[in-house]
């Protein structure tokens, strides 16, 4: 049986009921899907176990000191917490932290990288078409699964704030205070390889800093929102 919808407003709960159904009764595909996702994802930024003529690490991964790999490839954890998120939902061991990190997650990086697809759309002319249009829609896919998953979650405040704090370290380590090396954001157009990092020419980097900052503030209030008009719709229905 489906969990119930709550009476929402659309801000926050976007998607038909019909899609919202649909999504639930096929979260084992969705899993799979956001598993290879995840998987194509690591890939993406360097781990290479095929082909085999290339070195198992490189690309972004090669560059990126290892100590900070873990905040490294963002989108691809993002679809790991929605894949764990429906399956834990699935075997009836539902986590509102989980829920809360592949909350913000799939709406943050689903939202920043269209916009910076966007913004710097001629520097990313190295990527083929289907590349390009393959991680534009996809990443538009996340926001769409972020918006599932209230039926199941409350959003509790203490789960997200450790959503939160997650993706504000991201975005400190990302952005404004790297840690090791250079600054750990997705490599963008214009951007060149150091011995420990990337070059950060401006003002590719404060504009991609701007979309990343504004956007963990919007996912915050979201799943803030939800929770708040949950229980505003559940005070209603008492």
């Amino acid at each position: 049986m489906l969990p119930g919808r709550a009476d929402l407003p659309r801000y926050v709960a976007p998607l038909p009921e019909r899609l919202e159904d649909l999504a639930l009764r096929y979260a084992w595909a969705i899993v799979a899907v956001n598993l290879v996702g995840t998987a194509f994802g690591f890939w993406y930024y360097g781990f290479h176990p095929v082909p085999l003529s290339d070195s198992l690490i490189t690309l972004q991964f090669g560059v990126e000191p290892p100590v900070m790999w873990p905040l490294v490839p963002d989108s691809p954890m993002a679809t790991l917490f929605v894949a764990a998120s429906l399956a834990l939902w699935k075997l009836g061991r539902n986590s509102e932290v989980v829920n809360a990190l592949a909350f913000v997650g799939c709406l943050k990086l689903g939202l920043w990288t269209p916009f910076t697809l966007l913004a710097f759309a001629d520097g990313f002319s190295y990527n083929s078409v289907f590349m390009y249009n393959f991680l534009f829609w996809s990443h538009l896919g996340m926001v769409a699964e972020a918006f599932v998953l209230h039926r199941y979650s409350d959003f509790p405040v203490g789960a997200v704030f450790v959503a939160v704090g997650w993706y504000l370290l991201n975005d400190v380590v990302d952005y404004f205070v790297p840690v090791v090396g250079t600054p750990h954001h997705t490599a963008l157009p214009g951007q060149e390889a150091l011995a420990n990092g990337f070059s950060h020419p401006s003002p590719t980097h404060e504009i991609a800093a701007a979309g990343a900052v504004v956007i963990t503030v919007a996912a915050t209030f979201l799943a803030l929102a939800t929770r708040v008009k949950k229980l505003e719709a559940r005070l209603r229905a008492s």
